[in-house]
């Protein structure tokens, strides 16, 4: 297939490096030129950072942008080519946002976290795939699975769902690992002596469930170290650390 993309951000680069090992990545558009030109360059891309250059004759334009610009983009444009599959990789925004503007549409999106120059093994990220008619569908599950053994079809109220779990168990946590790692940095402690700790915390979680898998003193109902725990604390973990203790003391009725 001829993709061209719209976005060179975190999400963009990694789909369009996978995507490039099967298909022609004929574009990369960015608002930045140099943003556009570090992902477009090694797949051998053209580089954009005008939407009047997009082109009319892909098979498949993949939006790949904030949430809250693909309207005025999507906008901007339609009509471009009536025959291609539009499809953008939010998982909170619904698929009609390309209602009345382009014909074949749907959704494309990888349940993953991405970070420029972190590798990812996209042949395990989960994709959820959802179309306006099942000829789109089929043409996006094609190029899902041309990336990834895992392909879902997902609907506008399932992948809101996913994406807000995913934002506890992903972007929470790790604001929560940074926190951790700056208490222990004060002190001159490396944040790798917490890996075997997150590691079998995360093989518990996936083995007997989260809820069983808990451990710490709010789960036992130990207050006292609570209390100490607390007046160690400053400003926002100390609140963080108590919302969070009160939740579990709640969760296990530990009263």
């Amino acid at each position: 297939m001829k993709i061209v993309i719209i976005g060179a951000g975190n999400v963009a680069s990694h789909i369009a490096q996978a995507l490039s090992d099967s298909h022609e990545i004929a574009q990369v558009y960015s608002r930045s030129l140099e943003h556009a030109i570090a992902v477009a360059e090694p797949l051998g891309a053209a580089a954009i950072n005008d939407l009047e250059q997009v082109a009319a004759d892909a098979d498949v334009y993949l939006l790949s942008i904030t949430d809250d610009a693909l309207p005025s983009i999507i906008d901007r444009l339609a009509h471009v080519n009536d025959h291609a599959v539009w499809a953008h990789t939010a998982g909170s925004r619904p698929m009609e946002l390309f209602a009345g503007k382009m014909a074949r549409y749907g959704v494309f999106y990888p349940l993953q976290t991405f970070t420029k120059g972190v590798p990812v093994e996209m042949s395990k990220v989960p994709f959820f795939i959802e179309a306006v008619d099942d000829a789109t569908l089929a043409e996006l599950d094609t190029l899902a699975q041309s990336i990834s053994s895992r392909v879902y079809h997902a609907d506008s109220a399932m992948r809101k769902r996913m994406h807000v779990a995913s934002v506890f168990a992903c972007n929470f946590t790790n604001y929560l690992w940074s926190v951790a790692d700056r208490l222990l940095s004060d002190h001159d402690i490396p944040f790798d002596v917490l890996a075997p700790l997150l590691e079998v915390t995360l093989n518990k979680a996936l083995t007997i469930g989260p809820k069983a898998a808990q451990t710490g003193p709010a789960r036992r109902g130990d207050r006292g170290v609570i209390e100490a725990h607390l007046a160690m604390l400053h400003d926002g973990d100390r609140d963080i650390y108590r919302l969070l203790s009160e939740e579990i003391l709640k969760a296990y009725e530990q009263h």
